[in-house]
């Protein structure tokens, strides 16, 4: 309890208002009867009045907040009447606070409290320099004092307020960055990659319709190329609307089962064995789940060509109440893999991602005769 008296918050406004008004309401009342002469109109009154005068001088702080000048002028009128140091200086103290930026103000109460600290010590009858100089201080002082830290306080807030106003910049400079550099990408991957993927289209449509058209397996393998570079311009679009700002990406596929079966079938006429088993309503399933199902069968089918070429590839996908597995293992390679195809290893870590934000994991890793992806997701993820 005591170190909780002591700290910071435990003193509020009004709770720092309430001791204020005890304590000066005390001091008032005591000085009335240890000095019972001080004060230029209560000067010889009953002691009885004079101590309730200044313990009614202490209960008008309580409203210093709301109304500082109405309080102020009030208390350096009520130190006329009997002489309450300690409630004068916490009203001056809160008049500077309040009117730090009012020169007239202050000047005015400047005036005032002089006048009524040199009436109180010439009603004693003794004039004494020195304890007119201290009486002046003591009411002056607090003045100055407020004033001070109110405009200590402006100068804090104001600083506050530039740092916020810096903050947002620096972030509004960050994102612009961002944004900057997207575009950027966009703009590469546009003048770049699309141009060679729109030119390995044109050359299969050519060669569709050439004269190797007359031969029906190199009439296939330009038609399967030709779709397969239309389908890869469809999803660069995709990818580009995204960075692009302000431009709405096209709706990305939904991989449901008929979607799936599409991607084996389109992997089986470039050679590869394939068996695909699955168990339960994909299509039912989040779409990013369904996203995340189809790119994850697209990387481990593309892997497997690409490093176990001539390999058959068994893929198992179940959706049940606990969640959607999908598992994709392929055999040892019958053949060399093309080493002239480029493999950064980046496909795997971006769908181990992905699959972390569904709340899900991926186990991709050698097996016994060949390789293994494992992936498992919720069935209904929270980010959904």
């Amino acid at each position: 309890m005591a170190s909780g008296v002591f700290s910071a918050s435990f003193w509020s406004p009004r709770r720092v208002d309430a001791a204020l008004v005890i304590a000066a309401t005390t001091l008032g009342v005591g000085n009335s009867w240890i000095k019972p002469s001080n004060g230029l109109l209560l000067t010889g009154a009953p002691l009885p009045l004079t101590a309730t005068v200044s313990g009614a001088v202490g209960l008008l702080l309580w409203w210093r907040r709301r109304h500082p000048f109405a309080v102020g002028c009030l208390v350096v009128l009520c130190h006329l009447l009997c002489f309450t140091p300690t409630a004068l200086a916490i009203a001056l103290y809160t008049v500077g606070t309040a009117c730090r930026r009012q020169a007239r103000v202050l000047a005015f109460f400047v005036i005032v409290a002089s006048v009524a600290d040199i009436g109180t010590l010439w009603s004693g009858g003794a004039w004494d320099p020195r304890e007119a100089g201290y009486t002046l201080a003591l009411a002056i002082g607090p003045l100055a004092v407020g004033g001070a830290v109110g405009l200590r306080r402006d100068l804090t807030t104001a600083a506050q307020a530039q740092l916020a106003t810096l903050e947002r910049e620096q972030e509004l400079l960050v994102q612009r960055t961002r944004v900057e550099e997207r575009s950027r990408i966009a703009r590469d991957m546009h003048d770049v990659v699309a141009h060679r993927v729109g030119h390995i289209v044109l050359t299969a449509g050519a060669l569709r319709v050439g004269a190797a058209a007359h031969e029906p397996k190199i009439a296939d393998a330009a038609e399967l190329i030709r779709r397969e570079g239309r389908h890869a311009l469809e999803e660069l679009r995709e990818i580009l609307g995204i960075l692009t700002p302000g431009r709405r990406a096209p709706r990305a596929p939904r991989p449901d089962a008929d979607e799936l079966s599409g991607l084996v079938e389109r992997c089986r006429r470039t050679g590869q064995l394939i068996s695909l088993c699955v168990e339960g309503f994909p299509e039912a399933l989040p779409t990013v789940v369904q996203q995340a199902l189809y790119r994850t069968l697209q990387e481990a089918l593309t892997n497997a060509a690409k490093h176990a070429p001539g390999a058959s590839v068994d893929v198992d996908l179940h959706c049940r109440v606990d969640g959607v597995h999908l598992t994709v293992s392929n055999g040892p390679a019958t053949r060399s893999p093309d080493d002239d195809l480029p493999s950064g290893g980046h496909g795997l870590v971006g769908l181990r991602e992905r699959a972390a934000l569904l709340g899900g994991h991926i186990d991709a890793a050698p097996s016994a005769d060949g390789f293994r992806v494992a992936l498992h997701l919720p069935s209904r993820p929270s980010t959904e």
